[in-house]
């Protein structure tokens, strides 16, 4: 604990019971900051299921606002503004570019009195078309932030800012936590989901927005010539996955065709966080074909797990690969909007031979096991951010 309490804001555009990766890492981080001691509150979105206005010593305080500067910014504007203005935090942090929490302030970070620090995550839109301007006054309104606070150190969001000669940038990685993968869990994944024993159970977790690689996933299973396999996908809304997955003809074709020969088991659904860790737990490979990330907590909790990866280069999964030698990362081609699109041949060959080589996934897992422990808990992640925040305030 240190020996000064600092009052801290941290401003993202969704926060829990609201599911996803920004989520929860702004939420370990939070919760944690406040075991050592400090005050902080999250500014966030309200929504209809959190009755709440603190949590685990987290102050929270919603708005209802929606939008980014692109796409247009709706609801109580003024009142953010104004608490970001009101001199009441040391240190307000911004997580994630492209929403209302972060671009709500780009125009007034001169004018705030805290100390500013951003935490951009990757720049999504950086090479679309229509975030061409916004990214263009980016490069003054960088300027204005005390500390960038990069996950990666190659990636579009840390190489823009090298690019345009700003030197106030660092680099804490992502995560995941101790406290919910050391200890064992009660769960029996199998059991619950009537999951045959002898089946390999390969796992996605990831919201169901399109873009997380369920589809590709799918096909990956569908083609391959595994048996006794089911594929668990984890997300916020099984009934978003299902729509997207009946406009796919040649996916829904698979899919009749397993059905018949009933040689593999196909899951979508959400679970609870106790549940997801569980299913960490008991996989025996993880399969993430995403298109868009910037650096996947998911990956660090198969390194918590012992869970060995199959990944997209999307990213910094292939910096986590290295990192863990936990995973594979294979070959991706990337569009023009900055998409990464996996090799999808090439995933089936991976994801065969490794279900079948039981000392390589072993060996994988307790590696990037070590690996975590060593660098990558919250634990150690939320203390690089106390010494940070300190530091800019002293």
């Amino acid at each position: 604990m240190s020996n000064r309490r600092i009052k801290i804001l941290h401003c993202v555009e969704s926060y829990y019971p609201s599911k996803g990766g920004m989520q929860e890492v702004v939420k370990q981080l939070s919760e944690r900051l406040v075991k050592m001691g400090h005050d902080v509150t999250v500014a966030t979105r309200k929504i209809q299921e959190r009755d709440f206005v603190e949590l685990n010593g987290v102050k929270i305080i919603d708005f209802n606002i929606s939008g980014n500067l692109v796409s247009g910014i709706t609801g109580e504007t003024e009142t953010y503004r104004n608490l970001l203005l009101s001199g009441r935090f040391d240190v307000i942090t911004f997580f994630a570019a492209q929403q209302w929490a972060t671009d709500l302030a780009l125009d007034i970070l001169p004018q705030i009195p805290s100390i500013k620090v951003s935490v951009p995550t990757g720049y999504s839109g950086l090479y679309w078309s229509n975030y061409k301007d916004y990214y263009e006054k980016m490069k003054q309104w960088i300027k204005h932030y005390d500390m960038n606070v990069y996950l990666s150190n190659d990636y579009r969001d840390i190489n823009f800012a090298r690019a345009n000669n700003i030197t106030k940038l660092t680099i804490i990685p992502n995560g995941a936590a101790a406290d919910e993968f050391e200890p064992d869990s009660v769960i029996d994944v199998r059991k619950q989901l009537d999951i045959p024993e002898k089946h390999k159970i390969v796992l996605l977790v990831g919201s169901y927005t399109g873009l997380k690689g369920h589809r590709e996933a799918v096909e990956i299973m569908l083609r391959s010539s595994l048996k006794d396999v089911t594929l668990l996908m984890i997300g916020n809304d099984g009934d978003n996955f299902y729509r997207q997955y009946i406009k796919h003809p040649v996916l829904g074709l698979l899919f009749i065709i397993n059905k018949i020969t009933r040689r593999k088991k196909i899951i979508f659904k959400s679970f609870t966080r106790e549940f997801t860790v569980a299913a960490y737990k008991q996989a025996d490979l993880f399969l993430f074909p995403s298109n868009i990330e910037c650096s996947p907590v998911v990956l660090f909790e198969c390194a918590a797990a012992k869970l060995p990866f199959i990944s997209s280069d999307a990213g910094n999964a292939k910096e986590i690969a290295e990192w863990t030698r936990g995973g594979i990362v294979a070959g991706t081609f990337k569009d023009a909007d900055g998409m990464s699109h996996v090799n999808i041949e090439e995933c089936v060959k991976l994801t065969e031979a490794l279900l079948k080589d039981e000392k390589q996934r072993k060996q994988m897992g307790e590696t990037a096991f070590k690996a975590w422990r060593e660098k990558f808990s919250w634990e150690k992640i939320t203390q690089q951010y106390e010494q940070l925040y300190l530091s800019l305030v002293k």
